[in-house]
C-alpha cells in the first residue's frame, strides 16, 4: 500500500503532474496558494502548514483519492470515468492546458481515408489512452471495434490502425496532421474531487470547501477585469447605459463638485470595445486592471 503523505493533521492534496501542471500551479497562485514545485519534485512545498501536496499523473489521481491515499485532488472527468472511481465531485474547474475551456476526446481518422462516420469503423481497430470509455462508446453504438491501449503519441498511430480516440482542446493539431474528426466520444473538464471519508472530518471538509471557493474565484477572475473612471455627474446616465446591464457599478462622489468615480467589473472580452465608448461618452482617468479572484 502506498504510504499516505504528510501527517494526520494535514489535508493531503493531489496536483496533476504533466500537461496540466503549469496551468494548475498558476490557478492556485491566483487563488492565493504559493506552491513551489520543480520538474522532478513529487512533493512540492506550499505556504499552508495544514496542507501536504503530492503530484500524481491525472490518469491515476482518482484512484488515490478513492483509496484514501489523498483527501482531495484535481483530475479530469475523463479519468474519473475511465477508472470508475467512487469519489465526491466538489467542483467543476473549467480550465485546460491552453485556455479556459473543456476538452474533447474525439474519434479521428486520416483525411485521405474512406471513413466518414463511426459506423464505417465496424470490425476495425482504434488506438487510444482512454480505453474503457472508448470501449463503452462503441458498445453503446453496437459496433464491434477492437480498442487497443496507446502509450502516448496517439496521433502518430492514426495511419497504422483504422482510427484513434485522442484528446483535443481546439482540434488544430489533429487538422495539422491530416486527421478528420468523426465524432466526440466525451467532453471532459477538470474536477476537484474528494474522498468521502475526508468530507466527514469537519476541519477537512471546511478546508476543501475553502479551496474550491478560491479556485472557482480565480477562474472567474481570469475572465474579468476591473474598470475605474471619473465622470461628470451630468454624464452619469449616459455612462451607465454603456455598462453591462447585469453589473451594478460602485459610484462614489469626488472632492471636486459635480464629479463622481465609477468602479465596475466587466468581462475582459468586451473591455477593448467598451473603453473607447466610455471615453467618447465623457469618462476620464480610465484605468483597467487584472483580477486574481472574483468571489460571487
Amino acid at each position: 500500500m502506498l504510504k499516505k503523505p504528510g501527517s494526520p493533521d494535514q489535508l493531503r492534496l493531489g496536483i496533476p503532474k504533466g500537461s496540466l501542471q503549469e496551468s494548475t500551479l498558476d490557478l492556485f497562485a491566483r487563488a492565493g496558494y504559493a506552491i513551489g514545485a520543480s520538474s522532478r519534485s513529487y512533493q512540492p512545498s506550499i505556504d499552508d502548514e495544514k496542507i501536504a501536496v503530492v503530484m500524481f499523473r491525472a490518469q491515476e489521481m482518482s484512484r488515490y483519492v478513492e483509496d484514501g491515499v489523498l483527501d482531495v485532488g484535481l483530475t479530469g472527468l475523463d479519468w474519473i470515468q475511465e477508472n470508475g472511481s467512487k469519489v465526491v465531485e466538489v467542483a467543476e474547474l473549467v480550465y485546460a492546458k491552453q485556455r479556459l475551456a473543456a476538452v474533447r476526446w474525439v474519434l479521428a481518422v486520416p483525411e485521405e481515408g474512406k471513413a466518414r462516420r463511426p459506423e464505417d469503423l465496424d470490425g476495425g481497430i482504434v488506438a487510444t489512452e482512454l480505453l474503457r470509455v472508448t470501449q463503452r462508446y462503441f458498445q453503446d453504438k453496437g459496433l464491434k471495434v477492437k480498442v487497443e491501449f496507446s502509450y502516448g503519441a496517439t496521433e502518430a498511430k492514426a495511419r497504422l490502425v483504422d482510427g484513434i480516440v485522442d484528446v483535443t482542446e481546439t482540434g488544430r493539431s489533429l487538422r495539422e496532421n491530416g486527421l478528420r474528426i468523426l465524432d466526440t466520444v466525451m467532453t471532459s473538464s477538470t474536477r476537484l474531487i474528494a474522498n468521502p471519508a475526508a468530507l466527514r472530518v469537519p476541519w477537512k471538509k471546511q478546508k476543501i470547501e475553502n479551496i474550491a471557493m478560491l479556485l472557482l474565484g480565480a477562474i472567474e477572475g481570469r475572465q474579468k477585469v476591473g474598470l475605474k473612471m471619473n465622470v461628470r455627474r451630468k454624464d452619469l446616465p449616459r455612462i451607465t447605459e454603456l455598462l453591462p446591464a447585469e453589473k451594478s457599478p460602485t459610484v462614489s462622489p469626488l472632492a471636486e463638485e459635480g464629479w463622481v468615480a465609477i468602479e465596475v467589473i466587466v468581462e475582459e472580452r468586451i473591455e477593448r470595445d467598451l473603453v473607447p465608448q466610455l471615453k467618447r461618452a465623457g469618462a476620464s482617468g480610465l484605468i483597467t486592471y487584472p483580477l486574481n479572484k472574483v468571489i460571487p
